[in-house]
């Protein structure tokens, strides 16, 4: 979420007011830019332990270390932390899914020397399975985003501070239909998006004890301010769900100096607009707004793909992207593809992701679903005869083949693993659990 805070320390300039119109205008715009599919990009996050002692909180003065000397190297891609401390890299829009793969694992390299300097090491779980929420940051948008998402229960502090995931950004596509248009690729998205809950879940233990769930993240953010996190209901063309989804959301603060921010109640972007109280709102304020809505699919010129855990390994994390790149981008893997999940749509229903049937079973049950299993079997078929197309290397080609041999062709995800061991582990009372640190 750091990555997401425009204007973080100040208000936004004293620009001339938005209108309604302008508004709409400007969202039909500049959240789906249209053009044949060609940029990828990568928004990894990571839990940050002690290397020797995983379930040791680490102290926030180390924390801090660790920020001033990770945040000295010389990264292609920008570097944040999130409220409780995670490390995030959000790499430059590539030209191609190798460029993003080699760029962003050259940057793993120098962040993982660094902060094993200081005896740390980033961990690849969806949610932390040992530590409970601690906020690190106090800046005036955590502040506010904690007493919003607090009105909804505890999941919100849970996710600013013990989630982790790998996001991956994909041209929003052509304005022409078909497999490449920006309307099929957004029906795809959520679609495919509960295949990639299940395949690559990985958090099924949270506060040191196992959960009903493959992914806990995905569970903690359908149990947020569902306003906030579901995607736009309805079948409207996705220009107009998503402008009337963002003006008719309610603002999750208004900047205003240092802080504290006000952070007023059931007020819509729209209702804010037609009142004018407690001031004005400009283009500044439509923008910062955006980044405090967290559907699974975010529109942003480009598409944030945001459902899929944080990955184990070193490079676990490019399996996701290259699976989700080739699906998306090559142009007849794309007409296969949604072929493929199109039918999940009967499992979905009418509710809204990550709300439905489809997301649940997905989040809670992994590749143990019939239905979900057979699907990701396609789709990584699919990927493996898309990835040399879209000139991936065979190590990386190796890569997908031994996550669909290991997993999918076994119904099986990342967190069926991780459970075993960390029931193992807990059974025996082990303090460094060997092998859950990635």
């Amino acid at each position: 979420m750091s990555s997401d805070t425009p204007g973080a320390h100040g208000p936004p300039g004293r620009t001339t007011p938005i209108g309604e119109g302008e508004a709409e205008d400007l969202l039909r715009c500049i959240c789906f830019k249209n053009g044949p599919p060609r940029l990828v990009g990568v928004e990894l996050e990571w839990l940050l332990h002690d290397r020797d002692r995983p379930r040791v909180p680490v102290a926030p003065d180390r924390l801090d270390a660790a920020a001033s000397a990770v945040g000295a190297l010389p990264l292609n891609a920008a570097l944040t932390f999130e409220p409780g401390g995670q490390l995030e890299l959000s790499s430059r829009p590539a030209d191609s899914l190798m460029a993003c793969i080699n760029d962003t694992a050259a940057d793993l390299v120098a962040v993982r020397e660094t902060l094993g300097r200081l005896g740390l090491a980033p961990a690849g779980f969806g949610v932390d399975p040992w530590h409970p929420p601690r906020r690190i940051l106090r800046r005036p948008r955590y502040e506010a985003m904690e007493t919003v998402l607090d009105r909804s229960g505890p999941a919100g502090r849970a996710m600013m501070c013990t989630t982790a995931s790998v996001q991956v950004c994909l041209d929003a596509g052509e304005e022409e239909p078909g497999p490449l248009g920006y309307g099929r690729r957004w029906q795809l998205a959520h679609l495919l998006g509960a295949v990639l809950v299940a395949a690559f879940a990985h958090s099924p233990f949270r506060l040191g004890r196992p959960t009903p769930w493959r992914s806990t993240r995905q569970s903690l953010w359908a149990d947020l301010d569902p306003l906030r996190t579901l995607a736009p209901a309805g079948q409207l063309p996705p220009r107009d769900a998503w402008t009337a989804y963002v003006l008719d959301t309610p603002v999750l603060c208004i900047q205003e100096g240092e802080g504290p921010w006000p952070v007023p109640e059931g007020l819509t972007f729209r209702d804010w607009i037609r009142r004018g109280e407690p001031r004005r709102p400009v283009r500044a304020d439509l923008d910062y707004h955006i980044t405090t809505l967290f559907p699974p699919v975010r529109p942003r010129g480009h598409l944030e793909l945001r459902m899929i855990d944080a990955q184990p390994g070193d490079d676990g994390w490019l399996v996701p992207l290259a699976v989700t790149t080739a699906l998306f981008d090559d142009p007849e893997a794309a007409e296969t593809v949604y072929r493929t999940v199109k039918p999940l749509a009967e499992t979905a229903g009418p509710l809204a992701p990550p709300r439905n049937p489809l997301w649940t079973g997905a989040a809670r049950d992994g590749l143990t679903d019939p239905e979900l299993r057979a699907a990701a079997a396609a789709c990584f078929d699919l990927a493996l005869e898309a990835l040399p197309r879209r000139g991936a290397t065979r190590a990386v080609q190796d890569a997908v083949a031994g996550f669909r041999d290991r997993y999918v062709a076994r119904g099986r995800c990342p967190a069926d693993d991780l459970r075993e061991r960390l029931m193992t582990d807990r059974h025996h009372g082990s303090e460094h659990p060997k092998g859950t640190l990635s």
